[in-house]
């Protein structure tokens, strides 16, 4: 069950919209933190962008969804600081 402060990161509205990397970070830690590993199945050779979100999570395999979540609050007030 995830956390108020977790929601409330996950709609955080950000002034400038971060870079692909970020983005890509900010992806695997929700999915971590909501719904564990990743045990889908990698996307297709030409799906870029699906194997990057992919990867992004699969990096993550082993971090419980506790870490997940407080790694992504973690990274949400870095971008706070960042681009607001």
């Amino acid at each position: 069950m995830v956390s108020a402060e977790f929601k409330e990161k996950v709609f955080s509205n950000l002034k400038t919209r971060p870079n692909d990397d970020e983005l890509l970070k900010l992806y695997g830690l929700y999915k971590q933190a909501t719904a564990g590993d990743n045990t889908t199945q990698k996307p297709g050779t030409f799906d870029f962008k699906g194997k990057y979100k992919w990867q992004s999570w699969k990096d993550l395999e082993g971090t419980s969804k506790e870490d997940a979540e407080k790694q992504y609050i973690e990274f949400v007030n870095e971008l706070i600081g960042k681009y607001n």
